[in-house]
């Protein structure tokens, strides 16, 4: 016998009333979003509008990944956190105050670095991963795990006035089709050494969180083999048409990449350790 799926309470009712007067989304979809579940990966700047509208539209779960801890200048932009929130662990930080503007969310923390030894058991306990990690390294792995646990990645990045989203549906297309390589250490600038406008990543974090609502409920055209270009000085949009790679290692014809790696050395950033001696006769 089939489930049926639980009634909204009347708080619910009236708390996501605009939502529910909406005739794409409705009580069936803001009852999708209850039962959804999305990871954020990295509690930051991109991570922190991310979080906060989920949270606003009731999406049921959410679970958080960050190690770091709130320093002063990360409330330039990261507005998960406030003032007071110095010094305290980024997730704690962000459990918190997404409790407080949503207290029916159940936030789930999980405070440690993501490698390739827990990537994947971490993604496959949620429906789909909002990725605002800052590091190439990072970006590779979550891309290799999400299309090995056939989990959507909605991708954001951000840098000085750029931006730029888009959507990974696992084959349709992964970040290694569209990068198949990184660049060299040291190439690309990160936000601490070239700077980035804080309300760009407002910008982008929303619409990384708009694409998540979108696939939960089931509605509109997803960024999926698109990537959306932004510069904030002109205020100008355009779009990338993004094609599968029948050539890419992950999700090709004849993929060689069938577990993770170490992205580290992937991505230039440490040496491959020296193979054993061989033992001599």
């Amino acid at each position: 016998m089939t489930q049926q799926p639980m009634p909204l309470t009347p708080e619910q009712v009236k708390r996501y009333s605009r939502h529910i007067i909406m005739g794409d989304v409705g009580s069936v979809g803001q009852r999708k979003l209850l039962q959804s579940k999305a990871l954020i990966l990295g509690a930051g700047g991109l991570g922190s509008p991310s979080a906060i509208y989920l949270a606003l539209a009731g999406v049921g779960t959410i679970g958080l990944v960050d190690f770091d801890v709130v320093e002063i200048s990360n409330l330039q932009r990261q507005v998960l956190h406030h003032t007071a929130d110095i010094g305290r662990p980024k997730i704690q930080s962000g459990k918190d105050n997404i409790l407080a503007y949503n207290p029916d969310v159940n936030v789930v923390l999980h405070e440690v670095r993501l490698e390739s030894d827990n990537a994947r058991e971490i993604i496959s306990q949620y429906d789909m991963v909002i990725n605002g990690a800052d590091n190439f390294a990072t970006r590779y792995l979550v891309n290799d795990a999400c299309y090995l646990e056939g989990k959507p990645l909605i991708d954001g990045s951000i840098l000085i006035f750029d931006g730029q989203s888009t959507v990974f549906i696992p084959g349709q297309g992964c970040y290694r089709c569209l990068f198949p390589s990184p660049p060299p250490p040291g190439m690309v600038p990160n936000c601490a050494e070239a700077g980035v406008l804080g309300a760009l990543t407002g910008l982008v974090g929303s619409i990384q969180a708009t694409e998540a609502l979108k696939l939960m409920i089931g509605i509109g055209e997803s960024l999926s083999s698109r990537l959306l270009l932004i510069d904030a000085l002109s205020m100008n949009f355009r779009e990338v048409k993004i094609k599968r790679n029948p050539n890419c290692p992950l999700c090709g014809d004849n993929p060689t990449i069938s577990e993770l790696i170490d992205y580290e050395i992937f991505c230039g950033l440490a040496e491959p350790e020296p193979a054993a001696a061989a033992a001599s006769d």
